[in-house]
C-alpha cells in the first residue's frame, strides 16, 4: 500500500479546505442575493461584523493594526472603528457580487474632484490613465461609475490564495465592464497593451508586498509596490488617486477623483499616493480595510 507523503497530504488538506470554505462562501452569497438589495447589503455587513470577522481573525487583525497606529486612542474607540470597518467590508463584498444592482446604482453617480477634468482631457487625447486607490469605502464604486459613462476601465488584481473563490471573484470584477488582469507575468501583456491603446486601468496599492520598498503610511513603515508610479512613468500615463466614499446611509457613495500626481520618480510618486490614502484614513478611519496585515517587521 502506498503512503501519501507529508507534502502531498498537506497540499490535499489545503485543497479540501479551500474547496469547503468556498462552498460556504458561495452558499452565503447565493442566499444574500435572493434578498432585496438594501436588505442583502445590511445583512452581509452585520454577518462580517458579528460572525465572520471575529471567527476569521479579521477583527483581531483590525484591532492590532489600530493599536499600532493609534496606541493613545481609547480602546473603546478602536473597538468601534474595527466593528464599523468589518461592517463596511461585508457591505463591499456583497455589493461587488451584485453585478446588476450595484452598477445600476453607480450609473447615477456624478464624479467630483480636481481630477475629473484632467481625466476627461486624457481620454479625449487618447492618453493612458492609471486610477489608483486603496481598500477604502468601496473601491469598485468609481470604476462602476466610469464604466457607466462609457469608459473601458481595466482592473489589475492580485490572485487570492483560495483558487475556487478567486475564479468567481474575478468574474464579478469582469461583470462591471472592462478587462481585468492578474498582477505578475500572466497579466502583464494584457494590461500593457490596454495602456498603450490609451486605456484606463484601476490599481489598488495598499497591501503588503514582500521585498518592496518601505514607505511611511500613517507613521509606520509599510512595504509598498511602486507599480502604479512605474507604469505611469513608463507609458506617460496620468496617475489619479480616487475614492468611493461610503455615505452615512450605508448605501450611496461619493465618487472622487483627486488631482493627478505630478510625474517625478517612482519613489516620490508612490509616497504621494500613500499620503493621499493616509489623509483619507485619518479623515474617516472606519472606511479603510484594517483587516490586512499591512505592516510587517523587516520584510
Amino acid at each position: 500500500m502506498s503512503k501519501t507523503s507529508p507534502d502531498k497530504g498537506a497540499a490535499l488538506t489545503r485543497k479540501m479546505g479551500h474547496y469547503l470554505s468556498n462552498l460556504v462562501i458561495v452558499g452565503m452569497i447565493r442566499l444574500a442575493l435572493l434578498l432585496p438589495y438594501e436588505i442583502r447589503v445590511r445583512f452581509m455587513g452585520k454577518m462580517v461584523e458579528r460572525v465572520i470577522g471575529p471567527l476569521a481573525g479579521y477583527r483581531s487583525a483590525a484591532l492590532n493594526n489600530l493599536a499600532l497606529i493609534w496606541p493613545q486612542m481609547p480602546e473603546r474607540e478602536r473597538t468601534q472603528i474595527a466593528a464599523r470597518c468589518l461592517n463596511n467590508v461585508g457591505r463591499t463584498f456583497i455589493e461587488n457580487y451584485s453585478a446588476k444592482d450595484f452598477p445600476e446604482r453607480m450609473a447615477e453617480n456624478i464624479l467630483t474632484g480636481d481630477g475629473v477634468e484632467e481625466l476627461n482631457a486624457a481620454v479625449a487625447a487618447n492618453r493612458p490613465v492609471i486610477l489608483v486607490t486603496g481598500h477604502y469605502g468601496n473601491y469598485e464604486a468609481v470604476r462602476a461609475t466610469l464604466v457607466a459613462q462609457g469608459l473601458n476601465i481595466g482592473g489589475l488584481y492580485r490572485d487570492m490564495k483560495n483558487p475556487y473563490f478567486n475564479a468567481h471573484y474575478v468574474k464579478t470584477m469582469e461583470a462591471f465592464g472592462g478587462p481585468v488582469f492578474p498582477q505578475g507575468r500572466r497579466g502583464t501583456a494584457g494590461f500593457v497593451r490596454h495602456l498603450k491603446e490609451g486605456g484606463q486601468l484601476v490599481l489598488l496599492f495598499d497591501q503588503h508586498v514582500f521585498g518592496a520598498p518601505t514607505f511611511d503610511f500613517l507613521g509606520q513603515p509599510a512595504n509598498t509596490a511602486t507599480s502604479a508610479a512605474d507604469l505611469a512613468l513608463r507609458y506617460d500615463a496620468l496617475l489619479i488617486p480616487f475614492y468611493g466614499i461610503r455615505q452615512a446611509d450605508g448605501f450611496t457613495f461619493e465618487t472622487v477623483l483627486e488631482a493627478p500626481i505630478p510625474p517625478s520618480d517612482a519613489v516620490t510618486m508612490t509616497q504621494a499616493i500613500t499620503d493621499s490614502l493616509a489623509a483619507r484614513v485619518k479623515e474617516d478611519p472606519e472606511q479603510w480595510f484594517w483587516v490586512h496585515r499591512r505592516w510587517r517587521p523587516k520584510t
